[in-house]
């Protein structure tokens, strides 16, 4: 079981610019579970589980993103396990369609 799980929502340019792709590289190097995706609003969600540490040390990076986004606010909360279900089935972390 993951010692944290939290559900992040990223704002300013996050898409378009490899925002996704970094999350998914990011998470995985820190051998996290979840998900991220796009919102129409112009948001990227993500869930995060894993050791508290490695869980926020990720919130971390995603308040840095990649270099071609600009981050300008990252709000993130306690996120209950049934948030990870919406992962592709064998897979660790997902990218997830837009909603």
């Amino acid at each position: 079981m993951s010692d944290a799980i939290r559900h992040v929502t990223i704002r300013g340019r996050v898409q378009g610019v490899g925002y996704r792709a970094f999350v998914d590289d990011e998470a995985r190097s820190h051998d996290l579970e979840g998900w991220v995706r796009n919102r129409r609003d112009g948001s990227v969600e993500a869930v995060f589980a894993g050791p508290a540490g490695a869980v926020t040390a990720m919130i971390e990076q995603c308040r840095r993103g990649p270099y071609s986004a600009r981050v300008d606010a990252v709000q993130d909360g306690v996120a209950g396990p049934d948030m990870l279900k919406l992962r592709r089935a064998g897979e660790r972390f997902s990218v997830l369609p837009t909603v």
